[in-house]
C-alpha cells in the first residue's frame, strides 16, 4: 500500500525570564491526542539569545513525543497481534 499522510505539529512556546517552555500537541490517524513538554533554562551568567532557548525546549518536547509516539505504536501493534509489544528507540 502507498500512501502520503501529513500529520500537523503545534508548537507553543513561552519564554519567561530566563526559561522557555515548549509545548507540542499533535493528533494521530488513529485519533491518539498527544501532548509533549519541554524546557529550556538559561544559566545567568549566559547571554540572552531566545533562539537557543527555544530550541532547546523544543527539541525536549519533540524527543518526549517521539517516545509517546512509539508507545501509542506498541499499543496498536499489541492489539493487531494480541500479544505485548514493546518498542525502543
Amino acid at each position: 500500500m502507498n500512501q502520503t499522510r501529513t500529520l500537523t505539529l503545534n508548537i507553543h512556546l513561552v519564554e519567561r525570564e530566563a526559561e522557555t517552555t515548549a509545548d507540542v500537541m499533535l493528533t494521530t490517524d488513529s485519533g491518539a491526542a498527544l501532548t509533549a513538554h519541554g524546557v529550556s533554562r538559561r544559566n545567568p551568567r549566559d547571554r540572552d539569545v531566545p533562539e537557543i532557548g527555544d530550541e532547546i525546549a523544543v527539541a525536549r518536547a519533540l524527543s518526549e513525543m517521539a517516545h509517546k509516539l512509539l508507545d501509542v505504536a506498541a499499543g496498536e501493534i499489541s492489539k493487531a497481534e494480541h500479544r505485548r509489544v514493546r518498542l525502543t528507540s
